[in-house]
């Protein structure tokens, strides 16, 4: 068993590589014109190569297209949620948007959950929520629950800068 001694330990070879010294003279291989060749768009310094849908001076795609419709730049969606995944629930728990996120019913960010009345339902459980369906309602107060709508809370949208 050999000892490694810190201060001797170096990268393996071939594992280091020297950074590409451009202008330093013509000896050096990128001298002059840096391996940018002659004169022209590409020699210059920026020179539209950096631009993401440049295509040659030609007018791109993305202006030749109609643009249709709204693109909506803060979507809220809206998580359905059916009375027979509640059912997994202890009878008298109340169940919120944390107890559901927790069991992995509901996901993502700026969600509004609504309660669907699909499966079948027998526990007295509080459920709290943006949106009830009528079925879903009757099936809760029918069981002994109770369905609490939980305001929705409207964001602040970032400032436009």
């Amino acid at each position: 068993m050999s000892v490694e001694i810190l201060s001797h330990l170096a990268a393996p070879a071939g594992a280091r590589h020297l950074e590409k010294r451009f202008g330093r003279g013509v000896g050096s291989g990128l001298g002059k014109t840096c391996g940018r060749g002659q004169k022209g768009q590409k020699a210059r310094n920026g020179g539209n190569i950096g631009k993401l849908h440049f295509q040659g001076g030609q007018t791109p795609i993305q202006r030749r297209l109609p643009k249709r419709g709204f693109n909506v730049p803060f979507p809220v969606t809206v998580v359905g949620i059916n009375v027979g995944d509640l059912q997994s629930f202890d009878a008298g728990a109340n169940v919120d948007e944390i107890v559901l996120r927790d069991a992995r019913l509901v996901q993502g960010r700026r969600v509004q959950i609504k309660v669907l009345g699909d499966g079948e339902f027998t526990k007295k459980l509080t459920v709290h929520a943006h949106a009830f369906s009528k079925s879903a309602l009757e099936k809760i107060e029918a069981a002994g629950g109770k369905a609490v709508v939980v305001p929705v809370v409207k964001q602040k949208e970032p400032a436009a800068g």
